[in-house]
């Protein structure tokens, strides 16, 4: 597949979308999108992805998969188990699409390499559970000038956002976009991953596919994305809200611009 070529073929669905069309898929084609985590929010937003034909998908984790993980992490199979996430993902994807390029990073990101494994993204979704991959991924976005779009689950609930500060940075013009940090400024002082709380699968199959949803329509310049707003859903409930997100002057990352 030559970078951008549009394959009617696979993507007709999207293609006869009045807000994607055929400039919106070349868009899609052209893209390269760095997920960091592939784990329970980064695997269906990986496969969503590359079924819609983003050109360049870059998978950044450090873990190998667990037996565990298959309660949620749709992307792998048993058969996976003890190989790295990002390499199993990679086979995966490309079963999948062939045609698209996956990149698989078997590295963890922190503050010291964020801005190395994300440079050239396009858009970058973070799905990790750790504050401190956040906040490195977050600094990346915002020196960089990338948007991010960022989702968390525990328990029954889940959230999306979209966060750009970095994009007010970099372009004159474009509004105060809030960065995460903006959100959440320092790490809650009863944090829990996962592993700890626990989590319903199919939680974070509907997370996921909301941040590469979120993505599309970024890429393709279709609707609203969430860009400075909170999407917060109640899955016990069957509820969900949006909030607005403003920047932070005192912002510990983006504070000074």
């Amino acid at each position: 597949m030559k970078t951008g070529s549009v394959r009617l073929d696979r993507h007709a669905r999207h293609i006869l979308l009045k807000e994607v069309g055929g400039a919106g898929q070349k868009r899609l084609a052209e893209a390269s999108v760095a997920l960091v985590g592939v784990g329970g929010l980064g695997a269906p937003a990986a496969m969503y992805l590359a079924a819609a034909g983003v050109g360049r998908l870059i998978l950044i984790d450090p873990d190998v998969v667990e037996l565990s993980n298959l309660q949620r992490q749709i992307l792998f199979h048993t058969e996976d188990v003890g190989v790295d996430k990002a390499r199993a993902g990679q086979t995966a994807l490309q079963l999948l699409d062939p045609q698209i390029e996956v990149e698989a990073v078997v590295q963890r990101l922190d503050a010291n390499n964020a801005e190395q494994l994300i440079a050239g993204a396009d858009l970058v979704l973070d799905g990790t559970d750790d504050f401190a991959t956040r906040f490195a991924v977050n600094a990346a976005c915002h020196h960089l000038g990338i948007a991010l779009v960022s989702g968390a689950v525990g328990r029954w609930d889940g959230q999306v956002a979209m966060f750009g500060s970095g994009l007010s940075r970099k372009e004159p013009g474009v509004p105060a976009w809030p960065c995460y940090r903006c959100f959440v400024p320092e790490v809650p002082p009863e944090a829990e991953t996962c592993a700890q709380m626990g989590i319903v699968g199919a939680l974070t199959g509907v997370i996921g596919s909301m941040m590469a949803l979120e993505a599309i329509k970024w890429l393709t310049k279709a609707g609203s994305p969430l860009m400075g707003r909170l999407w917060m859903l109640d899955g016990l409930a069957g509820s969900s809200r949006t909030v607005k997100l403003a920047a932070d002057p005192a912002c510990p990352c983006c504070g000074a611009g």
